[in-house]
């Protein structure tokens, strides 16, 4: 009886992860295709710091490029910042495992971070300029034509909310844009998909997970709290999260109040009645119209 039990779990198991991978698959494809994320001939550096959201980035675009209608390089990138306890094997193995061609970038930025920002101070600031610049640097000395990181559906969001709630600012975090020094394109190609779904399939895949011994071990930051609330909101009122990534690919400039992107000052009424346009005097938007799509498959529960 226990076996047939087994038996019968693992074959449950095995559906949830083939529907799982189909999904991400998906969503990760359907990122690159309508945001140009690859074109023939790229070599694309996939950043991989040892988290659960850059080995499934380098995962699944190992898969699509098997299947992908173009044909692109893929690189590995690791930049071992020498934090203390470090385990440097376990990536190289990995990639050696896994058969991608990969480069290990050492830097001690650790004792620069450490050095220079005070004792319980946020060091994410820091750390994330400092690693920019090493792998931009990295990718002109690969020839990298793109830089992939693992930024997902969530991150996204509460990229969002954090400009919103502390910087007073109406800013996301692109999937897809030219870096600062403007010599490289920047691509996130988990935009669509979700947290969950990348943790559920780390446990799948057996991803050799290694935690951040700096920003991961700082838990009052201001983002962990933006995404501790916004999972709460996903938890009593299912689909939020989704809604506000859509939200993002919807934007009214004449409903906001940036003067640099709607004429305000110089509106005149044109006497031709528009079907569409704003109801000045209702009191609320619960009739918001025919809903709206964009090119993405918002999370379900199924393939």
């Amino acid at each position: 009886m226990n076996a047939m039990n087994d038996a019968a779990a693992a074959k449950k198991a095995a559906f949830e992860a083939n529907k799982l991978a189909k999904r991400l698959h998906r969503q990760v494809g359907e990122a690159i295709a309508g945001f140009n994320m690859i074109d023939s001939g790229d070599k694309v550096m996939v950043c991989l710091s040892g988290g659960k959201d850059s080995y499934a980035l380098l995962d699944i675009l190992m898969g699509l490029r098997q299947r992908a209608p173009i044909d692109f390089e893929i690189v590995a990138v690791n930049l071992d910042q020498k934090q203390p306890g470090f385990p440097a094997h376990v990536l190289p193995e990995y990639l050696a495992r896994v058969g991608v061609p990969f480069h290990i970038e050492t830097q001690d930025t650790y004792a620069v971070v450490k050095r220079l920002i005070p004792e319980g101070a946020t060091m994410c600031s820091l750390c994330s300029r400092l690693r920019r610049g090493i792998l931009y640097r990295v990718a002109s000395e690969l020839g990298a034509t793109k830089i992939a990181l693992g930024h997902h559906r969530d991150d996204i969001v509460v990229t969002l909310l954090m400009n919103m709630f502390f910087g007073g600012r109406l800013k996301g975090m692109p999937p897809k844009l030219v870096s600062d020094d403007g010599r490289h394109v920047v691509i996130r190609p988990l935009a669509y998909v979700a947290e969950s779904d990348l943790a559920r399939w780390a446990q799948v895949r057996q991803y050799p997970i290694i935690p951040c011994t700096l920003c991961g071990s700082q838990g009052n930051l201001q983002r962990a709290q933006t995404k501790a609330m916004i999972h709460e909101w996903e938890r009593k009122y299912p689909g939020r999260i989704d809604n506000m990534l859509r939200a993002m690919a919807h934007v009214t400039p004449s409903h906001l109040l940036d003067r640099n992107l709607h004429p305000f000052s110089t509106l005149q009424p044109t006497g031709v009645a528009d079907l569409m346009g704003d109801r000045a005097f209702d009191e609320d938007d619960e009739d918001c119209g025919p809903p709206v799509t964009i090119p993405f498959a918002p999370r379900t529960d199924t393939a």
